[in-house]
C-alpha cells in the first residue's frame, strides 16, 4: 500500500512561496497528475515528495509515516526524468540492473527482476545495447524500467514524454497506462503540461496556480464542472470560449463561458454574431474561428467538414444549459 498525504505544505526559496499550504490525500493505486503554466509549482511539488527538495512546513506522510526528513532512497520512490538520466556507457540491462547491485541484490535475483521488467516494457532485445541505439521512445522505457526493478510504494514522473515527437507520445501514454494497471498497488503522481496526457490518463487532476491547488477532481469533473476561471480557461483544447461585456449582458453575468464544441450555428436570435476569420477542416472535425470583438476569436468546433470562408457572417448560441457563468471573481455562478 502507498497512501501519500501532504498537509499544509510550504516551499520556500528564501522570502518567495514557491508553494503555499498544499492539502492533499492520495490513496494507494491512484494515478494522479498535477498540471499548471510554468512556474506554478507543480514539478517543485513533484521534488518535495521525492525528497530532492526539501518542505520548508507542513508535512509529507507515506503510508502513515511522516518523511519530511527521510532520505530519498529510503522513501520507497522511485522518479522518471524528463531527461531520461541514462548512463551512456552502460548497456540497458546495467542500467536497469544498477541501482539493485548497489544495494547488493544477489545476481540471479537482479537477472529474474530485470529481465521480468524488459518483458513489461518490450525491452528484452533491447539489453545489450547501450542507449545511444536507441530512440527517444525506448530510452524512456528504460529509464521507466530502471524503476520498476526497484519496487517502488511510488513512482513520479517529470514530464517524461515532452521530448518525444507526437505519436511516439502516444506511444508511451498506453505504455505507462498499461504499467499503472500491472501494478494496481503503486501509486503514480505524473507531472504534465499536456492536457490530452492529463485529461486521458489520470484518475484525478490536481491543478495549480502561483503555487496554489485550484482545484482536485477527475478528468470530467474539472471539465464540465471548474472550480472557478483560471480551471475553466486551463482545462480543455481548444480552451473555453469567454464572452465578456455586452456580450454576457444577456446571460445577467460578468463572464459566459462556453467550450467549443457546445456552440451551435443558429440563424434565428442567435446569441452572439461575428465574423469568420479562418477555418481549419480536420477531416473528422472543423475548427471556425470568429472575430467578435473580444481579445481572442471564438472557437467553434464542428463534426465533419465545415463550409464556412474568410469574411462569412455567423450567428452561434451555446446548446441548452452547455454553458457556464462566472462573477467579477471568477466563481461559477448557478443557472
Amino acid at each position: 500500500m502507498a497512501d501519500l498525504k501532504i498537509t499544509n505544505l510550504y516551499k520556500r526559496f528564501g522570502h518567495v512561496e514557491v508553494l503555499k499550504d498544499i492539502n492533499l490525500d492520495i490513496k494507494s493505486g491512484e494515478f494522479i497528475v498535477f498540471v499548471g503554466p510554468s512556474g506554478c509549482g507543480k514539478s517543485t511539488l513533484l521534488r518535495c515528495i521525492s525528497g530532492l527538495e526539501t518542505i520548508s512546513s507542513g508535512s509529507l506522510e507515506i503510508d502513515g509515516r511522516v518523511v519530511n526528513d527521510v532520505a530519498p532512497w529510503r522513501r520507497g520512490i522511485a522518479m522518471v526524468f524528463q531527461s531520461y538520466a541514462l548512463y551512456p556507457h552502460m548497456t540497458v540491462y546495467d542500467n536497469m540492473a544498477y541501482s539493485l547491485k548497489l544495494k547488493n541484490t544477489p545476481k540471479a535475483e537482479i537477472k529474474r527482476m530485470v529481465e521480468e521488467a524488459a518483458a513489461t516494457l518490450q525491452l528484452t532485445q533491447y539489453l545489450d545495447r547501450l542507449p545511444k541505439a536507441l530512440s527517444g521512445g525506448q530510452r524512456q522505457r528504460v529509464a521507466i524500467g530502471r524503476a520498476i526493478v526497484r519496487d517502488p510504494k511510488v513512482f513520479l514522473f517529470d514530464e517524461p514524454l515532452s521530448n518525444l515527437d507526437a505519436a511516439l507520445r502516444v506511444q508511451m501514454r498506453m505504455e505507462i497506462a498499461r504499467l499503472n494497471e500491472s501494478l494496481p498497488d503503486t501509486t503514480m503522481v505524473y507531472v504534465t503540461h499536456d492536457q490530452v496526457e492529463a485529461m486521458t490518463m489520470a484518475d484525478r487532476i490536481v491543478v495549480l496556480k502561483d503555487g496554489v491547488v485550484m482545484q482536485v477532481g477527475s478528468p470530467m469533473e474539472l471539465y464540465d464542472k471548474p472550480a472557478n476561471l483560471f480551471v475553466a480557461q486551463f482545462i480543455g483544447s481548444p480552451k473555453m470560449n469567454f464572452f465578456t461585456g455586452s456580450h454576457a449582458e444577456k446571460f445577467k453575468a460578468p463572464t459566459v463561458g462556453v467550450r467549443p464544441e457546445h456552440l451551435e450555428i443558429s440563424t434565428s436570435d442567435p446569441a452572439w454574431k461575428g465574423k469568420v476569420i479562418y477555418s481549419e477542416n480536420l477531416g473528422a472535425d472543423s475548427y471556425i474561428y470568429v472575430d467578435l470583438g473580444e481579445e481572442e476569436p471564438v472557437i467553434l468546433r464542428q463534426q465533419g467538414k465545415s463550409s464556412y470562408h474568410a469574411g462569412d457572417n455567423l450567428g452561434f448560441s451555446p446548446q441548452e444549459n452547455l454553458f457556464h457563468l462566472f462573477d467579477k471573481d471568477g466563481r461559477p455562478v448557478a443557472h
